[in-house]
């Protein structure tokens, strides 16, 4: 594996004597370029842009550079992808049907599961009484709990209402799971009537909305208190942040 990705990356063009970042200039391009390729492929996980600048010499472009690289990928097997505010390797979309016998079999969502997912990701940040409200039914705690297992979906913090109740948001592995950059990617009206997901027929005054999954916390949300992430399980056994 190491080998074929060493002669992979050789058209970049290694330059000879670099220690470190610093010992490169600033306008190296190439060199930087094979830097970043070297992080997202060590990583397991995407790769924040300010882990990647963290790691490039003083001055980089990293715009200019994740786009050199994108386009250097685009036609290749795995391609470059961005993920939120994260970058990582990604097989190609047209090649991912040679990878279904290695996919692992798992569970399918239920049709609530499905349901609350889809308000999440439209509606975020959103309560479970404003799920309620917008499915009609009650939404068991254990549905919320599924999505939050499969890591497409986390607590956001309280809203400034009486009970302070928990909000809900999309995680960047929802993002990565469906093939998202951003979550204004998902499909609008338009799209969803196209697909056959929602009839043609629809009231005058029907839209779907236009999500948002900012991590900053909106004027009528507040962070958890140590007390919160206590009461909801979200400190680790020894008292600090997961």
């Amino acid at each position: 594996m190491a080998e074929s990705h060493q002669a992979m990356i050789l058209p970049f063009g290694p330059v000879s004597g670099a220690k470190s970042a610093d010992d490169l200039p600033a306008n190296d391009l190439r060199e930087q370029i094979r830097m970043v390729e070297a992080i997202l492929f060590a990583s397991a996980e995407p790769v924040s842009e300010k882990n990647l600048l963290d790691r490039l010499p003083d001055g980089a472009d990293l715009g200019n550079l994740m786009t050199e690289l994108q386009q250097a990928y685009a036609l290749r097997g795995v391609n470059v992808v961005k993920i939120g505010g994260n970058w990582a390797f990604r097989t190609a979309d047209d090649l991912s049907f040679i990878l279904q016998k290695e996919a692992v079999d798992t569970k399918k969502l239920s049709r609530a599961a499905l349901e609350v997912l889809a308000i999440i990701a439209y509606h975020q940040p959103v309560t479970r009484a404003e799920i309620e409200e917008i499915r009609g039914v009650a939404t068991s705690k254990g549905t919320l709990d599924v999505l939050m297992e499969t890591g497409w979906v986390k607590m956001r913090g309280r809203r400034k209402t009486p009970g302070r109740p928990v909000t809900y948001g999309t995680t960047d592995e929802f993002l990565d799971h469906f093939g998202l950059e951003e979550v204004r990617d998902l499909p609008g009206l338009d799209e969803l009537k196209g697909s056959g997901l929602l009839q043609s027929q629809l009231p005058a005054n029907f839209q779907v909305p236009m999500p948002d999954d900012s991590d900053e916390l909106t004027e009528d949300e507040e962070p958890f208190t140590p007390e919160d992430l206590e009461e909801l399980g979200l400190l680790s056994p020894m008292g600090g942040d997961e």
